[in-house]
């Protein structure tokens, strides 16, 4: 199973991706050849080989033919990303409003330019998935409707091809799972047509929440939004490179070289050598257990923790009975999450909860395939919960809340319409 692991100890962006990707494998001619498929004018592509610090780096640059840049505009690490006049905040493609000297294409017109080319579809998808994650963070940072989100000619020639040539590369490379390092996001301040903003921008943040993120090296953007986008997208982990037997590595670089610090991101391929398997062959998914054992806190605040880690993405959370130190009664708190939502649910628990310590465990975890189906009983319509392995089912039972709800509406008792949703699940064709 091929996994990537994008170390972003540089920080992201488009062009970076790009880069590091083509140093992966993907060939130039042929990502040309498919970006060609957009009906997108107004840029050339060039890649060349530089050096970032003395590491050899790829790197790929979209040259739009439009007004020239001030020196003053750009940044030092990623200029074309930070500083580009009418862009809107934090370098950000964005531009909120239309005027008579420049157009602007909005999110909607840039979809519609993907789902009309003829690319592949795995690459079609993946490039509309990130450009809506991109407009919906960007909608929320300048308070508009996503429908109101327009990019600015230049930065939308950018950002489309850094976007769809990041998913035409991680479609042709085919990997089964992308992981990501914790993510160097820069610091100080950048310039724009608003004035001096904080590094990360707004729209970075939005689009990093829940990320493990961190801030080293030089006082400059290091992370940009389209880079943020692209990561959060498509990394379904973040954590530093464990058990992963590495067989190709590809470097992309940034735009410009920095005294003493190596401006590249870096992609592994490779294999992990320690995720064990079913019996089906499928992967078992990494999850995280999160563990405390509080013996002085208000029994009622439980149910209000366990409705709010649920609603914070908690996969379960339960409470079991046990005898602590100094022979006090005491709970142990437990949490399962994916590892994405193990630094958001380790503070809500701190937050929420009175315990000043946790323990924190790795655990594979294996489910069964589940769907819904609906069935009508003579009190209503019970969607039924059917698990299968391997295609054969194993498990079918009725939604509790739906029979919940249906016992209130007749004032009947609840074991009435679970043995009357029983019964006719015993006469379905799963």
């Amino acid at each position: 199973m091929t996994v990537a692991y994008f170390d972003c100890f540089a920080g992201i962006s488009g062009d970076m991706t790009i880069g590091a990707l083509l140093g992966a494998g993907v060939s130039f001619p042929d990502l040309r050849a498919e970006l060609s498929k957009l009906k997108l004018k107004g840029y050339g592509l060039k890649q060349s080989r530089v050096l970032r610090n003395g590491i050899s780096a790829f790197r790929f640059d979209v040259q739009v033919t439009g007004p020239a840049r001030p020196a003053s505009e750009r940044n030092p690490v990623t200029p074309r990303r930070a500083h580009l006049k009418g862009r809107g905040l934090e370098g950000s493609p964005w531009h909120g409003h239309l005027t008579g000297e420049h157009t602007h294409r909005s999110l909607d017109e840039i979809l519609e330019m993907i789902e009309t080319s003829k690319l592949n579809s795995g690459a079609k998808i993946l490039s509309q998935k990130i450009f809506r994650r991109l407009g919906e963070a960007e909608a929320k940072v300048h308070d508009v409707p996503i429908q109101q989100v327009h990019f600015h000619e230049v930065g939308a020639v950018d950002s489309i091809v850094d976007i769809v040539g990041s998913a035409v590369c991680l479609d042709w490379l085919g990997f089964k799972r992308i992981i990501s390092s914790p993510i160097n996001v820069g610091s100080g301040f950048i310039d724009c047509e608003h004035g001096k903003l904080p590094v990360p921008g707004p729209a970075a943040v939005e689009l990093l929440k829940g990320i493990p993120i961190y801030s080293a090296g030089p006082e400059v953007e290091l992370t940009t939004p389209t880079g943020a986008a692209i990561i959060s997208t498509v990394a379904s982990e973040y954590r530093r490179m464990k058990d992963f037997q590495s067989t190709s590595v590809g470097y992309g670089a940034g735009s410009r070289e920095v005294e003493g610090f190596p401006n590249v991101l870096r992609v592994f391929v490779g294999e992990e050598t320690s995720v064990p398997e079913g019996d089906d062959g499928r992967e078992l998914e990494i999850v995280h257990v999160i563990e405390a054992n509080i013996d002085d806190m208000n029994p009622q605040i439980y149910g209000y923790f366990v409705e709010k880690a649920m609603a914070a993405g908690a996969l379960d959370v339960y409470i079991t009975a046990v005898q602590m130190k100094k022979n006090r009664p005491g709970q142990c708190l437990s949490v399962i999450c994916d590892p994405s939502k193990l630094d958001a649910l380790t503070r809500l628990v701190f937050a929420e909860t009175t315990t000043i310590g946790l323990r924190i465990q790795k655990a594979h975890r294996r489910v069964l395939d589940r769907s819904l189906v609906t069935l009508e009983t003579r009190f209503g319509q019970v969607r039924v919960k059917v698990a299968r392995l391997n295609g054969s089912v194993l498990n079918a039972m009725p939604e509790f809340a739906d029979c919940q709800r249906l016992a209130e509406e007749n004032a009947i008792p609840l074991k009435e319409v679970l043995a009357e949703a029983s019964a006719k699940i015993r006469t379905l064709k799963l």
